[in-house]
């Protein structure tokens, strides 16, 4: 049987959990926003079109904020399209997604559903087909209350207070060839600062992502962060990070320890940016912004999904559906745990996407909507981590794995909330055979107890929900848990994600 032993100790604090951690992405791609939160047609729609029962599984996730629109799709929108009366606004091919975009859903539109929701919009500008003057024209659309031609407009178009938008991405994988407007680090170092200085002084008070590269498998990473900052790091306040991981040719231990390639990415990128830091005699500290992570069937969408053809441009096509097994959602959970070991230089993350499109919440039109397996760890982690991370000093054993050497086979970070007193411990058993006890110590909880511990695991690790069967995969109360002495003693099944909640 496996074994591992870690304490909770809330001065052992790593930083605050950013309630941005916990955002997501919605583009204009596949069936995402029309389809999936927009359905006019659909029982459950409101006045505005939007789908109702999607609007509950997004406040039942706990999503913060929202990067909007894309993406791929950005590097060739024109925000203008987004906005006025619907009726005027034209057609357009996308040329990311080699699809037709409608403009139905736009910038108001999607604002009034974010208040829905309860989430922050966070809006990228389009540096790749446009630039400098076009993202000063968007900022000023949303962010000045009034009395300038574009303020007026989006007050003509309806909305007469600001939007108010404080986080904004200075465009999108500008190393990627697949990009529209792809750019050396050089050249798109030059425009993201132009970007910046100017947006700066119409609204200062804006936060801006500089793009990282789009995957730490890249040629150009590393060399592109550092020369990215070395024009744009006093003008920024975060660099993006993107990844994905996927089963690949059935190699199931290293999948589950996907994880591990995470931190490895952060911590490089951490890294490159306090080289530049250091470089540049500068005082202040560049954050991240891991603004793409997910589990992502990319090969199959290359091999099978992909639209080509130049008179074949369908409107919200259906693309990206990955159905999830519980082996992902323990690889996604797992990521999650890896965002929280670093929140204090992870300060905003979205997982990509939120409906549909390698998404937790899929819908069918005219039908219902159901969580993927993914909803379960990411709308308890929301829920739970609350206040500061910290480093739980695990003691774990160890497997191999092809892909990336000796890992744990157990992971595990914890929150301490100070003003509940509350601790919440997220942990995940790699192991594909065994169950594994694990020991925590919390003599520094002062007399906690068990509030509640939740397990996702199934006999069948490939299990999934699907429209036919949307409750075959769920969460269950893990009922090996005792607290003993200052000890509390859990027993993980094989491959699982668990969360445990102290009080």
């Amino acid at each position: 049987m496996v074994s591992a032993r870690l304490t909770i100790d809330p001065q052992f604090a790593v930083g605050p959990v950013n309630p941005r951690l916990f955002g997501s992405f919605v583009e204009h791609l596949g069936r995402c926003v029309y389809d999936g939160i927009y359905e006019p047609d659909h029982p459950s729609a409101d006045a505005d079109g939007f789908r109702t029962d999607v609007i509950g599984l997004v406040k039942e996730l706990g999503v913060s904020a929202i990067r909007y629109p894309g993406g791929n799709f950005v590097s060739g929108f024109r925000w203008e399209d987004s906005v006025g009366p619907k009726d005027q606004r034209p057609r357009r091919l996308d040329l990311a997604w080699h699809s037709t975009e409608t403009n139905e859903v736009g910038l108001h539109e999607f604002g009034s559903w974010l208040e829905k929701v309860g989430s922050e919009l966070m809006l990228a500008v389009n540096l790749g087909t446009r630039g400098t003057l076009e993202a000063l024209d968007l900022l000023e659309y949303t962010n000045i209350s009034s009395g300038t031609e574009l303020s007026e407009r989006r007050a003509a178009n309806g909305r007469k207070e600001p939007f108010g938008i404080k986080m904004w991405c200075l465009g999108n994988e500008m190393d990627g060839p697949w990009q529209l407007g792809h750019r050396s680090a050089d050249d798109y170092g030059k425009i993201a600062s132009q970007t910046a200085k100017a947006m700066r002084q119409l609204d200062p008070s804006v936060e801006l992502v500089v793009c990282g590269s789009s995957s730490a498998h890249m040629p150009t990473f590393g060399e592109w962060e550092r020369v990215v900052l070395t024009h744009a790091y006093e003008d920024v306040d975060y660099i993006s990070c993107h990844a994905y991981y996927e089963e690949k040719n059935g190699d199931l231990g290293s999948f589950l320890a996907s994880a591990s390639d995470m931190d490895h990415f952060i911590e490089s990128v951490v890294a490159t940016a306090d080289h530049v830091k250091a470089v540049n005699g500068s005082s202040k500290t560049i954050n991240i912004s891991f603004d793409e992570w997910n589990v992502w069937y990319l090969e199959r969408f290359q091999q099978v999904d992909k639209i080509e053809g130049i008179d074949n441009w369908p409107t919200a096509p259906r693309l990206l559906e990955d159905a999830y097994s519980v082996a992902d959602a323990v690889v996604f959970g797992n990521l999650l745990i890896s965002l929280l070991k670093h929140a204090d230089r992870v300060a905003s993350a979205s997982l990509a996407q939120l409906v549909n499109v390698i998404a937790p919440i899929m819908t069918e039109p005219g039908g219902p909507a159901w969580k993927q397996t993914t909803f379960f760890p990411f709308a308890l982690t929301s829920k739970l981590a609350k206040g500061a991370a910290l480093d739980v000093k695990l003691e774990a054993d160890g497997y191999s794995t092809e892909v990336y050497g000796t890992v744990p086979l157990i992971d595990a970070v914890a929150t301490f909330d100070a003003e509940t007193r509350t601790t919440a411990v997220f942990l995940v058993n790699r192991s594909q055979t065994e169950e594994a006890n694990v020991t925590i110590d919390v003599t520094s909880l002062n007399g906690a107890i068990v509030l509640d511990a939740q397990t996702l695991s199934d006999v069948d690790v490939y299990a999934k929900n699907t429209l036919d069967h949307p409750d075959r995969v769920g969460l269950n109360r893990n009922k090996s848990v005792a607290v003993r002495d200052g000890l509390v003693a859990i027993t993980l099944p094989p491959v699982s994600w668990t969360a445990l909640h102290l009080g």
